[in-house]
C-alpha cells in the first residue's frame, strides 16, 4: 500500500509505502491521468501531465505532475517508497485523488533518453503495478 499525505501548508505531499512482488531493480513510478484500470494500467491512460510539460525527473523545473522518478526493489522484490514531492496534490484543481498510480516494468530515464518516447514516458516499458488513489477514511 502506497499512501500520499499532504504537508501542511500544500506545498508538497509526502509518499509512502511499501510494494512487494517486483522484480528486483529500478521501476518507474508515475500517477497517470484516469482513474480508470478497466483494461489494467493501459486504460489509465498517460502520465498526469495538466500543464504540458515534456517527461522529466521529480526534481526538475519542467516535467509531468505524475512523474514521480523511480522506486528500487530489493532482491526480495520489495520497493520501499519514502518521498517528498512539490507537485502532487490532494485537492484543488491538480489533485491526483481519483487518478491511477503505476510501477513500470524498467527504470525510467528520466526524459534523458534522447528520443521522443523518453520525453513522453521514460522509456518505461509496462506497467506491472497499478491502482487508484483514493481517500482512506481513517488516516491512521
Amino acid at each position: 500500500m502506497v499512501k500520499f499525505e499532504g504537508q501542511e501548508g500544500g506545498h508538497s505531499t509526502c509518499i509512502n509505502g511499501e510494494i512487494t512482488g517486483l522484480t528486483p531493480g529500478k521501476h518507474g513510478f508515475h500517477v497517470h491521468t484516469f482513474g480508470d484500470i478497466s483494461k489494467g494500467c493501459g486504460s489509465a491512460g498517460p502520465h498526469y501531465n495538466p500543464c504540458n510539460e515534456t517527461h522529466g525527473a521529480p526534481q526538475d523545473k519542467k516535467r509531468h505532475v505524475g512523474d514521480l522518478g523511480n522506486i528500487e526493489a530489493d532482491e526480495n522484490g520489495v520497493a520501499c517508497v519514502e518521498m517528498e514531492d512539490r507537485l502532487i496534490r490532494l485537492a484543488g484543481k491538480y489533485s491526483v485523488i481519483g487518478r491511477t498510480l503505476v510501477v513500470n516494468e524498467k527504470e525510467d530515464d528520466l526524459g534523458k533518453g534522447g528520443d521522443n518516447e523518453s520525453l513522453e514516458t521514460g522509456n518505461h516499458g509496462a506497467g506491472v503495478a497499478w491502482g487508484i488513489i483514493g481517500i482512506d477514511e481513517d488516516p491512521k
